[in-house]
C-alpha cells in the first residue's frame, strides 16, 4: 500500500497519519507498541540502555516501563524545541536533540506496517526556527527509502486541515509542549475567484507532481512564536506546590513534572485536581493537589496572557500591513494540547471576540492538515526576519538601512522593488550591496532561571540591523560615477526556494545585468 505519511514531531506528542490514495481517507496511524490506543499518538519519550540506540524504548514502552519517573540522562524528552536552536545549558543527556529527533524518526519508519511503502512523506518545522530546522530534517531523512519528501510549517498544515471554506482568514494558535506560535493563514480563493493550480513545497530538491489533485493556496499573512510550551507550564506548577524540591541547575525532577502535568490536564475539564507524586520509592507517596482558579492566577502571574497578547499583536500588525483587520478574521482554530486549558479559552473569546473558535481535534489538526498539502498546493510563506540594504543618504551625508523586505511580509515575491542608487564619491567605480537583517523588537524574552524558563520585560529601542555574514557584492561601473546622480536600478525579489535575487540597470549605459542570488532569506 502506497499513499502519503505525514509525521508531526511535537515537543510532547509525535502524531503519525497516512492517507491511502484510492480511499482519500486520512487516518491517524497506530505505531505498536510505540503509541497509545485512543488516539494512537506516540508520546515523544526515549529511553537508552546505557549508550547503545539499537534498541531504545520509544514513546508508550517507556511509560509502560515506569522510567518517565526516573528521569536523568537515558531519559530523550523535550527534544524537539531544542532541535535548530540556540545551545542552552539544561541536564545531562546522552544524546544531542538533533541526535534523538533523528532516532525517534527512523524507529517509527522501521516499525510501519510492512504493507505499507508510501512514496511521499510530508513533515511539519516550526516557524521559529524553520531554517535550522529544515536543514535537520534533510540530514535525518537522508537514508530512508521514500521517493518523496516535504515540508510543510506547523500553523499552516493545521489551517489546511481545518476543511474551513475557500477565502477563509484562520488564526492558528498553536501551544504545543514546547513552544506557542500564532499565525494567521488566508485560505485563497472564495468570492467567485478560481482557486489556481499550484504545486507543492520542494524538499531536497524534490517536486511532488505525481498527483492531479488541485488543493487551495494557503497564504500566511503573519506569524510569531517563542520557546514556552506546556512542558514550561509543568514546571511552574511544580515550583508553585513544591518550591523545595523543583529549584536547582536541572529543574524539576522528571517524576513531579509528570505528576503536575496530569493535574494540568485534570484542570481542563475539572475544578479542582489531586495527583499522588512519589520522591523516593521508600517513602509514602506525596499528595498534589491544585485548583483551577489558583493554577490560572499562577499563569497571569508567571507573564503568560501579557506573552500571548504581545505573539498576537505582532501577528495582526503583519496582517495590518496586508490589509486585513482583526474583525476580518473568520475563525480560530486552537492546536496542541494547552490550547485546551479553559484560560487559553477564555483569552481567545476576550482577544477576538465574536470569532468563532474551531478546536474539534487539537492533537491531530496538524498531522491532518499537512495530509492535505500533498501535490497540487502552493503555500506562501512569510519572513520570519526581514532584510535591509545600506544606501547612501546624501541629505545626511551617511549610509543609512533602506529596508527592502520587513518580517511578516509574504513571500514568494512575483514583482521586483525597484531602486535607484547613487554614487557617495567621485568617480566611484564600483557600488556594493551590503545587506543586513532587522532585528526584532521584542517587549518579552525567555530566560532560565535555576532550569525554569522565565518570561522578563525589556525596554524597547530603536531596531538595530546586523549586516550578513557573506561578502558584499560589488556591482561594477564603468564609465565611473559621480555623486548625487542616480547610476543603477536594481530590482529585488524573493524566490520560490526563499533566496533574496537582484537585477540591475546601469542609466547611463542602459546595460542590464543577469539576474544574481544573493543569498537566503528567513
Amino acid at each position: 500500500m502506497a499513499g502519503t505519511l505525514a509525521i508531526d514531531l511535537g515537543s510532547s506528542t509525535t502524531v503519525v497519519a497516512h492517507l491511502d490514495p484510492t480511499q482519500q481517507n486520512p487516518r491517524l496511524l497506530p505505531i505498536p507498541p510505540f503509541s497509545t490506543d485512543d488516539p494512537p499518538v506516540i508520546p515523544s519519550l526515549i529511553w537508552l540502555n546505557g549508550e547503545e540506540t539499537e534498541r531504545p524504548l520509544i514513546g508508550r514502552q517507556v511509560l509502560e516501563a515506569g522510567l518517565l519517573e526516573r528521569g536523568g540522562p537515558q531519559l530523550q524528552r523535550d527534544f524537539k524545541r531544542q532541535i535548530g536552536a540556540p545551545a542552552r545549558t539544561g541536564p545531562p543527556s546522552l544524546l544531542s536533540p538533533e541526535q534523538s529527533g533523528c532516532l525517534l524518526l527512523q524507529r517509527i519508519w522501521s516499525q510501519l506496517p510492512h504493507d505499507l511503502q508510501p512514496e511521499r512523506l510530508v513533515l511539519t518545522a516550526p516557524i521559529d526556527s524553520y531554517r535550522t530546522y529544515r536543514q535537520w530534517l534533510l540530514d535525518a531523512l537522508s537514508d530512508l527509502p521514500v521517493p518523496e519528501v516535504a515540508l510543510v510549517d506547523e500553523p499552516t498544515a493545521a489551517a489546511i486541515g481545518a476543511g474551513l471554506p475557500a477565502g477563509s482568514r484562520v488564526l492558528v494558535v498553536d501551544i504545543g509542549g514546547g513552544t506557542t506560535d500564532l499565525c494567521l493563514v488566508a485560505l485563497q480563493g472564495g468570492e467567485g475567484k478560481a482557486a489556481p493550480i499550484a504545486q507543492l513545497l520542494r524538499f531536497a530538491g524534490r517536486e511532488l507532481n505525481h498527483s492531479q489533485q488541485t488543493l487551495r493556496t494557503a497564504d500566511v499573512l503573519g506569524k510569531a512564536g517563542c520557546a514556552i510550551g506546556g512542558r514550561d507550564l509543568d514546571g511552574w506548577i511544580a515550583v508553585e506546590l513544591m518550591p523545595a524540591q523543583a529549584h536547582g541547575l536541572e529543574g524539576p525532577p522528571a517524576g513531579l513534572l509528570s505528576a503536575c502535568e496530569r493535574l494540568k490536564c485534570q484542570l481542563s475539564t475539572r475544578s479542582e485536581a489531586l495527583g499522588l507524586w512519589t520522591p523516593d520509592p521508600r517513602q509514602p507517596p506525596v499528595e498534589l493537589r491544585l485548583r483551577r482558579p489558583d493554577l490560572e492566577a499562577l499563569l497571569e502571574r508567571r507573564g503568560l496572557l501579557n506573552l500571548l497578547d504581545e505573539l498576537l499583536e505582532s501577528v495582526l500588525a503583519s496582517a495590518r500591513a496586508a490589509g486585513v483587520r482583526r474583525d476580518q478574521i473568520d475563525a480560530v482554530l486552537p492546536v496542541g494540547g494547552s490550547s485546551q486549558m479553559p484560560l487559553i479559552r477564555s483569552w481567545l473569546a476576550n482577544a477576538l471576540p465574536g470569532v468563532p473558535i474551531r478546536g474539534d481535534r487539537p492533537v491531530e489538526a496538524v498531522a491532518l492538515g499537512a495530509l492535505s498539502l500533498t501535490p497540487g498546493v502552493t503555500v506562501k510563506d512569510v519572513l520570519h526576519q526581514g532584510v535591509s540594504l545600506r544606501c547612501w543618504d546624501q541629505r545626511s551625508g551617511e549610509h543609512r538601512w533602506h529596508p527592502l523586505f520587513i518580517a511578516g511580509q509574504s513571500w514568494p515575491v512575483e514583482q521586483p522593488l525597484r531602486l535607484r542608487l547613487a554614487c557617495s564619491e567621485p568617480a566611484q567605480t564600483s557600488l556594493e550591496l551590503v545587506l543586513g537583517e532587522p532585528e526584532l523588537e521584542q517587549r518579552s524574552e525567555v530566560v532560565y532561571v535555576d532550569g525554569l524558563p522565565v518570561l522578563r520585560r525589556r525596554a524597547a529601542g530603536g531596531a538595530r540591523v546586523k549586516p550578513w555574514d557573506q561578502e558584499a557584492l560589488a556591482l561594477r561601473l564603468d564609465p565611473p560615477g559621480d555623486p548625487g546622480v542616480d547610476r543603477l536600478e536594481l530590482g529585488f525579489w524573493i524566490n520560490e526556494a526563499g533566496q533574496l535575487m537582484v537585477e540591475s540597470k546601469d542609466l547611463i549605459t542602459q546595460e542590464s545585468e543577469p539576474p544574481v542570488n544573493l543569498g537566503p532569506v528567513r
